[in-house]
């Protein structure tokens, strides 16, 4: 006897009062169900024609991904009899369940967030979290599928990206390359093929725009070195800010966890929080009075020199991460009113001391020695880092860059 499949509704309906919908196998008159992980109210079901009434929001996306199920619930069925293999409805349900039960976008996407948890990046999963939810919103299901994110739906996603959310084309593409990121691990986990990959010089290009990193001169840092109508939160800031810049722009969560016990001998020892790689670089001249302004309130050899992280549990790194992002946001507050103070009409913002330092250093030193201040792996990357910078030549280099 013939087997047949057919898409229906089950009226078991869950705590949310939706029904499943799912593929029926009859075969020799026994049934068998596959559930396509979509509910929906039963006043949506056309009984009639076995699909979703136009009155439901999203029918045309649902009815288009139901028969697309059930095509291929078919062509399996097809090779089955095909290939003459006498098969139950429960074996059917087998040879088709694999390809239609494959993990989902959003499970994808989960692991994806529960991966970064764990390994404590926690910037980027605040940021990569509000990505993935852009598309899961945008599509508005929890059960996307690798197949519906074609090149037409993600050109209609960069369009709700434009319109809705108002996003530069910089974040845009920050959006698509989490997206890019998932799909690649789908396709190594055998969830979908790579004939269905969106992404490529035929398809969706990936293609950030260049931005100008504009930094301070040498002058306008002289103005903010000279500054002495500060109030005593606008004075701290600006030593967190200069610390960074007479650092090479270290980073800010690098600035807040140095200790004292991080000098010795005149050199400032460390292990950077974006890779974990140790450096060592000696102590410039200007550093030395930043220093004497936060000696009165050590405590201990293990005590930061820069109190912000003072009262909390350093080894909570959610606690690390959101203390890091309330200080820049106070810093960055702080030295917009530094700025009116030193008659400086550019955005000064704690990033900015990186900047500074590169704008500086442009005719003073070599690219190559520029790398290794900023600890670059390649000249053209800012987040992969060499190792310690301990040699006389990069002292001379930082010095050459500051000493002005």
């Amino acid at each position: 006897m013939s087997s047949s499949l057919k898409i229906v509704i089950r009226k078991k309906p869950n705590k949310e009062g939706l029904c499943p919908l799912a593929i029926r196998i009859t075969k020799d008159r026994k049934t068998n169900y596959i559930y396509t992980g979509y509910y929906i109210d039963i006043k949506y079901w056309d009984e009639k024609n076995k699909q979703v009434r136009k009155s439901h929001p999203n029918s045309v996306r649902l009815n288009n991904l139901l028969l697309t199920k059930l095509s291929e619930a078919n062509n399996t069925l097809i090779d089955l009899e095909t290939n003459k293999k006498d098969s139950s409805a429960n074996h059917i349900k087998q040879e088709v369940v694999s390809p239609l039960t494959n993990k989902s976008f959003n499970e994808v996407a989960r692991e994806f967030l529960n991966d970064l948890q764990k390994q404590e990046k926690l910037s980027r999963l605040g940021s990569d979290r509000v990505r993935v939810n852009h598309l899961i919103s945008f599509m508005n299901s929890e059960n996307i599928l690798f197949k519906e994110i074609d090149e037409l739906l993600l050109r209609r996603f960069i369009s709700h990206l434009k319109s809705k959310h108002k996003l530069s084309q910089r974040s845009i593409m920050n959006n698509l390359v989490v997206i890019r990121t998932l799909y690649n691990k789908a396709i190594k986990q055998g969830i979908i093929e790579h004939k269905y990959y969106p992404f490529g010089a035929q398809k969706i290009r990936i293609k950030f725009p260049e931005t100008e990193k504009i930094g301070l001169t040498i002058e306008e840092i002289q103005r903010l070195e000279k500054l002495d109508n500060l109030t005593k939160a606008q004075r701290h800031a600006l030593n967190a800010w200069l610390f960074s810049f007479y650092f090479a722009g270290m980073r800010v969560s690098d600035v807040l966890g140095i200790k004292w016990n991080n000098i010795i001998d005149n050199r400032l020892h460390y292990r950077m929080n974006k890779n974990e790689k140790l450096l060592s670089i000696k102590l410039p001249d200007k550093i030395l009075p930043i220093l004497e302004q936060y000696r009165n309130q050590k405590t201990s050899n293990y005590d930061f020199i820069f109190p912000e992280m003072k009262s909390i549990n350093i080894k909570e790194p959610y606690q690390v991460f959101r203390k890091t992002n309330a200080a820049i946001l106070k810093f960055n507050k702080h030295l917009k009113n530094i700025a009116n103070k030193a008659e400086i009409d550019k955005k000064i913002t704690m990033h900015i001391a990186r900047h500074s330092f590169g704008n500086i250093s442009d005719d003073k030193i070599p690219v190559k020695m520029l790398q290794k201040l900023y600890r670059h792996s390649s000249i053209t990357t800012t987040i992969n880092y060499q190792s310690n910078f301990i040699h006389k030549d990069v002292d001379d280099a930082l010095d050459s860059v500051i000493n002005f």
